[in-house]
């Protein structure tokens, strides 16, 4: 289990130093639809876009939207979910999505002050994880192994450890979304890889932290049946006020993760619009606020849509398993950049060519491994198939005009 979540940082940590190059050199809004762009071209770009909007964005709203719902409606009547629950959580999810999208019409402001205070809120929330497991756990609630009715250990396969990275992954996602609001960040050759770099490090060790002591109180066997790991470690560790304060800081938390992801992804629609390949009114800029309204409204009625429809589960796997390629193709640009005459960025990633390698190999691993295998496959070629109904749009809706830079 450790394993997969350290192999998840080094991928995570390969891209955000990759990307640290990239966006110190094209800081642009829009972020990774700009960098494909200018690496890959409008056809590349658009795919990424398109895919954002049917699928990538609407998806990962969805998922912290229910998880977001899922806290606060464990607060608030004190014992594990059941299923008589599943329509209040996808209702409270889509009305935190719709008042948030309101608050990023308002300013960038309004929404970088919601985002600091409640990030603040969620490594409180893990860090009093660590501590208590640290402090007060039982020993009976020592980590153990799973064992299977004959007491043979379970079998641990390549497309199974594929599988559980897609999920490290949704945790440690976050890390390319700062590359979206690049245009509008000052300073942004020094700002982005420090933000890029600091951040992506300072998740990876809290999420490390908070995994081991999941697995000081609760025995890995047990984890399965848990729906809300966080809420039940605290219950076994401190009773049921330590429910509530994980649950205000977890809702707290998401609140805020929903918060950003509104105010990143309107930027691509943004971006997009732009640049001619959506319609011009989504790249209107409100008269009062300053903010691109209608691409966040955009947003926010897409990311209603999803959650009503999927469950967690199923909203995080299609976020990653859509997303990965074009994370790829993102971080493959520096590869582009680098044989451009004139291309000096103030970042250059370390370990060159090593790192993206890394990266761009891990993501093609992630996709492939979800076409293989049998209990992924159906849904990841949907997604595929999504997706590439992209091209044909582009073609036939925009024409060839577009295909040029």
């Amino acid at each position: 289990m450790m394993a997969v979540w350290v192999v998840g940082a080094v991928v995570a940590l390969c891209g955000a130093l990759t990307l640290s190059e990239v966006a110190s050199a094209y800081p642009r809004t829009g972020g990774l639809y700009a960098f494909i762009r200018e690496g890959w071209g409008r056809a590349a770009a658009f795919l990424f876009g398109w895919a954002e909007l049917v699928i990538i964005r609407a998806a990962a709203l969805g998922a912290v939207a229910t998880t977001f719902a899922e806290y606060a409606l464990r607060m608030r009547s004190g014992a594990p979910l059941s299923a008589s629950h599943e329509s209040d959580v996808h209702y409270l999810a889509a009305a935190a999505i719709v008042l948030l999208g309101a608050l990023n019409v308002l300013g960038v402001r309004a929404s970088a002050l919601v985002l600091e205070l409640t990030v603040v809120a969620k490594y409180g929330a893990l860090l009093f994880i660590v501590l208590l497991a640290i402090v007060v756990h039982p020993a009976s609630a020592a980590p153990t192994v799973a064992v299977t009715a004959t007491g043979a250990a379970p079998l641990i396969t390549v497309g199974a450890f594929g599988l559980a990275l897609v999920s490290v992954l949704w945790a440690y996602d976050g890390w390319a979304d700062l590359s979206f609001i690049a245009g509008e960040v000052k300073e942004p050759a020094r700002t982005l890889p420090r933000a890029f770099i600091g951040g992506t490090i300072a998740v990876v060790v809290i999420y490390l932290a908070a995994n081991l002591a999941y697995l000081a109180v609760i025995p890995i066997r047990e984890m399965p049946a848990s729906r809300l790991v966080a809420a039940d470690v605290a219950q076994r560790l401190v009773g049921q006020w330590g429910v509530v304060l994980i649950g205000v800081a977890v809702v707290l938390a998401t609140f805020g993760t929903l918060n950003g992801s509104l105010l990143t992804a309107s930027r691509i629609f943004f971006a997009m619009a732009q640049d001619g390949v959506l319609f011009r009114s989504f790249a209107a800029v409100h008269a009062r606020f300053g903010t691109p309204y209608v691409a966040i409204v955009l947003t926010t009625t897409m990311g209603v849509v999803f959650v009503l429809l999927g469950t967690f589960e199923q909203l995080a796997d299609a976020f990653v398993t859509a997303i990965v390629p074009f994370y790829a193709l993102a971080v493959a640009s520096v590869f582009v950049f680098r044989r451009r005459a004139g291309y000096a960025p103030p970042f250059r990633v370390p370990g060159y060519p090593v790192v993206p390698i890394v990266f761009v190999i891990a993501a093609s691993y992630l996709f492939i491994n979800g076409l293989v295998d049998p209990s992924s496959r159906v849904a990841t070629a949907s997604i595929l198939g999504v997706t590439l109904a992209g091209l044909p749009v582009y073609y036939l809706v925009l024409g060839p005009r577009r295909l040029t830079r």
